[in-house]
């Protein structure tokens, strides 16, 4: 078990005190706040740059390297789900479409 000492103890503390400050920033002030202009428009994009962060190398790298063949079932998975969102658009009918053109590759092929 771990030994509290005074020092971790402050830690805790303060890092504590830090997450209730800025996530209780807006809370605190009387006045409506408003985002600067060019903030807001950056905003636009943070969702499709969090999504590609996180998908980009799922789909490029196999164990921190960039994929050195085309027979890797989620290249084809991934290009099937992005032509059935293109095609008719929907969450589920993507997920549905990869899964069903990753999972034949990868369980019956080995990709």
């Amino acid at each position: 078990m771990m030994e509290l000492d005074p020092w971790r103890l402050l830690v805790f503390v303060a890092l504590g005190v830090v997450t209730v400050v800025t996530r209780g920033f807006f809370f605190l002030s009387d006045r409506t706040w408003h985002l600067p202009r060019w903030a807001e428009r950056g905003l636009h994009y943070a969702p499709i740059a969090a999504l590609s962060a996180v998908v980009a190398p799922e789909l490029l790298l196999q164990q921190g390297v960039l994929l050195s063949t085309w027979q890797d079932a989620r290249l084809f998975a991934a290009a099937a789900g992005a032509g059935w969102f293109f095609w008719r658009g929907g969450v589920l009918g993507t997920i549905v479409t990869g899964m069903a053109v990753y999972l034949p590759l990868h369980l019956g092929l080995g990709w």
